[in-house]
């Protein structure tokens, strides 16, 4: 039973980030220049890659390897990203009411790894 709950919460949380960040990406192929780069690659497109294929692993029951390594690629990117928009260094994209998103991502992904962590624990 705990772990039903905790399948859905990841699957809500899921849905939020492929939601927001699918929602940026959009807006990132009709302006240019919103997302931040890595490696001349929109950051906004990398981490809508680490939460739809983390997601298609958590729903087929793919491996945890690649869950774990893509969710853990985009919280780096996002506590990186956090931390540069913390201190002045870099600028993330903002929400209408001002937030970055980079901040939301981190908890989005933190979320994620460690509501797989007690999922799998609990299965």
């Amino acid at each position: 039973m705990k772990a039903n709950i905790f399948n859905a919460l990841i699957y809500i949380v899921f849905a939020i980030g492929i939601f927001g960040a699918g929602d940026l990406v959009l807006d990132e192929i009709r302006q240019s220049n919103i997302c931040p780069k890595i490696l001349g690659i929109p950051a906004c497109y990398i981490i809508l890659v680490c939460f739809i294929v983390p997601f298609l692993m958590h729903l087929f029951k793919g491996p945890n390897s690649i869950y774990f390594a893509l969710t853990g690629l985009a919280f780096a990117i996002a506590l990186v990203a956090s931390y540069m928009q913390f201190t002045g260094i870099g600028e993330c994209p903002k929400t209408a009411n001002g937030t970055p998103m980079c901040y939301y991502s981190l908890a989005l992904f933190t979320s994620l790894i460690g509501l797989k962590v007690m999922f799998l624990k609990l299965k």
